[in-house]
């Protein structure tokens, strides 16, 4: 009962602790945004009243149903557009509560329902039955023409849009398709065909020939179990799941009972604007779902907009006020005419960088004018491994596994290798069971938007199972997405799709295509089996260019130095900027005078600090926390302005786009980076920022200093923190700057990587140049620095070569605690 607890949760029961649990992470999102506007302080107040409905439904149009609804008047307007919203499956109206406030908040009537069988609605679960809850839900709509607050558009034609999760989405569509009074639909993460979904097969060989979804399927029909073992269903459903879950294939009733109950019955139908938001985590109803429908909706000539998002039914990144705020916008746009209706479009949610302040992945938008379909611009990738042999095993066990209901981003449980395991992740691929083809390295990174296809020349007689990996430089490997193509062989080529996707493969990485014989969401043949695999053509990638133009935005403490640097470049190339006749060239690298900032809140960081660095010095500035010590390195980036003194690097002052900052390197308040992408591509993305020629970054040498070996071309999201540590300071290196400022440069990094560093930085200085090093490790800067600043209070206490602040027979710790009054 705990599993199908956590599956009605996924399948649309709010999560009101918002606990983010490998099995709940998925609930905030199917629960539409339920922890919004329920407490009694709500501003603007919402009107809400509940209301018993009686229906009536059934084949023949006998039986007589209450549902159990609540209906949110508009705010601050006596009549507005009707949005009618959808619970998933296993929950009711409640769920959609906060979603409904917002929208009525907004100017909406808003009518929540119980669907039949769940909630304290009566009758039974009929799976969104063209008999039962379509009746229901035009009996709503007619419930609604009736109300003063809704707008008309007609004697009886209220306007009204619909959307839904899941279950709630399909209600969406097969309303739209048989009722043609609703104006507008935004369904969410839910099917095309029921059966093709249940029943996949990657080689379009129909649900008859599929591979059974044994696990969601399963939870599906017992989630709602009490009494007897389907619960409120249907009994002739019932029926049909103990048979089919017996033979472990469908039969021909259950095919034609499945589709009547799919919006693939009706798309032929829908004739208004329609949005489909589509989960990439998400194993019960992937993105080919949604591009059945969006393909089957524009055929008709109705306008549509496809967006993918993080999430899904397996969990992941629920995005729910992103997808919220999507389709409000929508539903502004076609039932309220508050603005122009955006043209159809395809929207994909990316991962950018990690915001330093709540520690979390920053998501954009990727957007193009036109949905292109899962087929995108293909590019050719040849596949090496020849011909593999691999078994079944008895009894169909132990299975491989890709995805589990709600447990799309679980990990940490150990592994048990096989061609798809990273470490410490969830195992995935048995030992003997798979088959693994790989592409060359990649030149450079790819861009996979869309579903992979290649074909196949497989002995043997069964269901096989399609997947695709990363492959880092190291060997180490990460599912693109953990979702499996099924697809059922019996000795011949086939051509197989794989599952849809948008992923980002870097450069230096390989694709690898694995071929599995078990899976544990699926039925498998317990009789013991072997077969041969061989690839018959490259693997067919496709590619949507034109989605690169609009990538998610950074987050802005990720990229400050290269818009410091930009605005460097600008000050630089724009013609007829003249320096001012005071600053002329000097040789002294960094002069600060009467340095003085305090904050709004009272706080002096810095107080009257003065001190003068010269070439090839190595600097240390030294103090207690709170000493001023990161507001000073700040002010000397030219990030925050100081109240009075100045700072002058090379002779010219130091302000915000100053060109003489193009001679400064820094790395500041810890290493910021897409994690998305790999070391490499995150060094080449910084210097091309500032504009300036790519010959001028001595990018050997920085990478020499990184000493990262092959990791320089994985991800950033997999390095250690050290790793990251020896990233940031090659960036602040790159084009070899006169003067190089590095704040806590050791963190991170193991006793030989702190000697190397200090080996690096001696090297750096005796070019020549001139380095300044903020830290707290005093062992360290007593043998890496040839001078020292101490600071207090954000005063200046001391200065001059270290030899002379540290004394005879003294250690610098002594004399640094001395100086800060700190001494024993």
């Amino acid at each position: 009962m705990r599993v199908a607890g956590a599956v009605r949760a996924r399948w649309g029961r709010t999560g009101r602790a918002v606990r983010w649990t490998a099995g709940g992470a998925a609930a905030v999102l199917l629960a539409g945004g339920a922890a919004f506007g329920l407490t009694a302080g709500d501003a603007p107040r919402v009107q809400a009243s509940d209301q018993l409905i009686s229906v009536v439904d059934g084949p023949g149009n006998d039986q007589r149903v209450t549902l159990d609804t609540t209906f949110y008047r508009p705010v601050g307007r006596a009549r507005g557009p009707a949005v009618m919203l959808a619970h998933g499956f296993g929950g009711s109206k409640r769920d959609v509560a906060g979603e409904a406030r917002g929208l009525a908040r907004a100017g909406y009537a808003v009518l929540a329902w119980s669907a039949r069988g769940f909630g304290r609605s009566g009758g039974e679960i009929a799976l969104n039955s063209p008999d039962y809850e379509v009746k229901d839900t035009r009996q709503l709509i007619d419930w609604l023409a009736k109300r003063p607050e809704v707008v008309l558009d007609g004697p009886g034609d209220p306007r009204v849009g619909m959307a839904g999760q899941s279950y709630g989405g399909a209600i969406t569509l097969l309303t739209a398709g048989y009722d043609r009074r609703v104006d507008a639909i935004a369904p969410q993460i839910t099917w095309h065909s029921l059966p093709d979904a249940l029943f996949p097969s990657a080689t379009g060989a129909g649900p008859a020939d599929g591979v059974f979804k044994k696990l969601w399927t399963g939870l599906f029909f017992t989630s709602s179990a009490g009494r007897t073992a389907c619960g409120r269903f249907l009994p002739s459903l019932c029926d049909m799941y103990q048979e089919v879950a017996e033979k472990g294939r469908p039969t021909e009733s259950a095919i034609s009972t499945l589709r009547r109950s799919s919006p693939a019955s009706v798309t032929d139908r829908i004739k208004v604007p329609t949005l489909l938001v589509q989960g990439q985590s998400d194993s019960l109803f992937p993105l080919d779902q949604a591009d059945a429908n969006a393909r089957a909706i524009a055929a008709g000539g109705a306008p549509v907009s496809v967006v993918w998002f993080q999430g899904g039914h397996d969990g992941g990144d629920p995005e729910t006020a992103r997808v919220e705020g999507l389709v409000r916008d929508f539903f502004d746009a076609r039932l309220r005419h508050t603005s122009a209706p955006s043209p159809d479009g395809f929207t994909v949610t990316r991962a950018g960088g990690l915001d330093s302040a709540t520690q979390e992945i920053v998501v954009g938008e990727a957007t193009t004018s036109r949905y292109p379909g899962l087929s995108g611009d293909p590019v050719a990738m040849p596949l090496s491994g020849g011909e593999q042999t691999i078994f079944n095993p008895a009894g169909g066990s132990p299975a491989s596994i890709s995805a589990m209901p709600g447990l799309g981003a679980l990990g940490s449980l150990g592994s048990l290798g096989g061609a798809g395991s990273p470490a410490g992740s969830l195992p995935t691929d048995m030992p003997g069971q798979t088959a693994a083809f790989d592409t060359r390295p990649l030149d450079h990174p790819v861009r996979l938007t869309g579903a992979a296809t290649v074909r196949l020349k497989v002995r043997g007689d069964g269901p096989l199972f399609a997947k695709l990996y990363d492959v880092a430089p190291d060997g180490s490997t990460i599912p693109a997405r953990r979702l499996a193509a099924p697809f059922r062989v019996s000795g011949e080529d086939v051509t197989v799709t794989l599952p849809a996707m948008d992923y980002r493969f870097d450069r230096g990485h390989r694709l690898r295509l694995v071929i599995a014989t078990t899976d544990m969401g699926f039925a498998t043949p317990a009789k013991p089996s072997s077969y041969k695999v061989q690839v018959m053509s490259p693997l067919s990638v496709p590619t949507v260019p034109s989605l690169a133009t609009a990538a998610p935005p950074l987050p802005t403490w990720v990229w400050v130095l290269p818009v410091v640097a930009l605005a460097v470049a600008a000050a630089i190339l724009v013609p007829g900027r003249r320096r001012r006749a005071a600053e002329t060239d000097s040789d002294v690298p960094l002069e600060i005078s009467g340095l003085t900032k305090a904050y709004k809140n009272g706080h002096l960081a810095v107080a009257d600090l003065s001190f003068r660095v010269e070439k090839g010095q190595v600097l240390g500035l030294l103090g207690p926390n709170g000493a001023g010590k990161t507001t000073t390195l700040r002010m000397l980036m030219g990030l925050i302005h100081p109240d009075s003194g100045e700072i002058r690097i090379f002779g010219h002052r130091v302000t915000p786009g100053a060109p003489v900052l193009s001679r400064l390197g820094s790395f500041v308040e810890g290493p910021g980076f897409l994690p998305h992408l790999s070391g490499r591509d995150n060094l080449d993305l910084y210097w091309r920022a500032t504009g300036r020629p790519s010959d001028e970054a001595h990018l050997d040498e920085a990478l020499e200093i990184a000493d990262l070996g092959s990791a320089l071309d994985r991800a950033v999201r997999t390095y250690s923190q050290g790793m990251r540590q020896r990233l940031a300071i090659a960036q602040a290196m790159l084009g070899l700057p006169d003067l190089l400022v590095l704040d806590e440069p050791t963190n991170g990094l193991d006793p030989p990587q702190i000697r190397e560093m200090r080996e690096v930085l001696v090297r750096y200085a005796a070019a020549g140049r001139t380095v300044i090093v903020s830290s707290h490790l005093l062992a360290e800067v007593e043998q890496t620095c040839t001078h020292a600043v101490v600071m207090a209070g954000g005063r200046r206490v001391a200065a001059g070569p270290v030899s002379e602040i540290v004394g005879s027979g003294r250690r610098l710790e002594d004399a640094f605690l001395e100086l800060i009054g700190e001494a024993p």
